[in-house]
Order: C-alpha cells, then structure tokens, then sequence
C-alpha cells in the first residue's frame, strides 16, 4: 500500500496495490496491520454503506462527542470526496482536501476525528460509499457545516446539488467558530 499526504496534516489517501489484467483487477482492500505501518492504528467498530444517485451531495457532517474518524471508500460510480479542517488550534483550520474517489480505483480517503466531511456524487450511475468508523454514531453530538459557505470556498463541480433539509439547514463555518466542538 501506498500514501499520499496532503497540505493539511491527519487526511491520507491510502492507495492499495492492485493485481490486474485484462480480467480485472484484485487488491486486498483493508489490512489492519498494513493499515497500521501507515499510522492508522484506530479500531473501526461499525462499518457503513450509502447509495446516492446522480448530483446527490451528503455533509458536511462531523461528530465531536465520541469523536469519529472515518475510512471512506467508493465501491462504484465516482465521488468528490471533501474534508474540511475544524481543528481550531490547526495551521490549516478551515482549509479542506478535495479527493475524486472512484470504484474503478479502490483507494481510502483517511478523515480523522476534527474534520467535517462529505461527498458529492459525480457519476451518472450514481455511487455506492463505504465507510468504516471508530465510533458509534451519536446524535446529540453531531452536528454540521453548510456544504456551500462562502468562507470555505470549496470548489464544488456542481453548483446546485440535491442535498437533505438537515444538510441545507447546516450551520455556517462563522457560526462554528463561535463554538468549535475541536
């Protein structure tokens, strides 16, 4: 397995080898030993799975009692992959990642607890995500971030996505910092 690293630290793109030919390909998608050689040493207790159609945008979703880090993988279609840092003690506080995650290339996307996440699905077909967590998830400490806040200027492909009321009704990056949760 291979790393990239971004300008902001925690987030890795975790690209696995792949065995292929003219058949397809195979790769062992996750080791936990491998994982941890990487750093990745957390216990991922639950393991989650959403199917979205076409334009669908999920996030930015972050969880900060029982924090929960993320492994996130598209099994198929393609997705922009997007996490924001809300660490506010973080150089990089408010900056984000943009990763494009594809079922053609099963590669991880690493979102450690403290960053906001979420996805836009890109593919006609739609896309279908995994992702393995080290928490359970807790509504009473979870909460949100406007997918589309100017101060974030994240640069989404699509303009208009289709997104829940939740989502829609997400608080402001401003009104995080009145009250960081990181």
């Amino acid at each position: 397995m291979d790393i990239k690293k971004f300008n902001i630290q925690g987030p890795l793109l975790v690209i696995p080898k792949l065995l292929g030919d003219s058949r397809g390909f195979f790769c062992e998608r996750y080791r936990r030993d491998q994982f941890r050689e990487l750093g990745i040493e957390n216990e991922f207790i639950q393991d989650n799975y959403s199917r979205s159609a076409y334009g669908i945008l999920r996030g930015l979703h972050y969880q900060w009692q029982k924090p929960q880090s993320k492994l996130v993988t598209c099994n198929r279609g393609v997705i922009l992959d997007v996490a924001v840092d809300i660490r506010v003690q973080s150089p990089t506080f408010g900056q984000s990642i943009l990763v494009e995650l594809s079922g053609d290339k099963p590669e991880w996307l690493w979102v450690p607890a403290g960053f906001a996440h979420g996805f836009l699905v890109l593919s006609s077909e739609g896309a279908d995500v995994s992702y393995k967590v080290d928490a359970l998830w807790n509504a009473q400490g979870e909460s949100g971030i406007l997918w589309s806040d100017i101060d974030l200027n994240i640069l989404w492909p699509n303009k208009n996505p289709l997104v829940s009321e939740k989502d829609a009704k997400a608080k402001t990056f401003m009104e995080y910092t009145k009250d960081p949760k990181f």
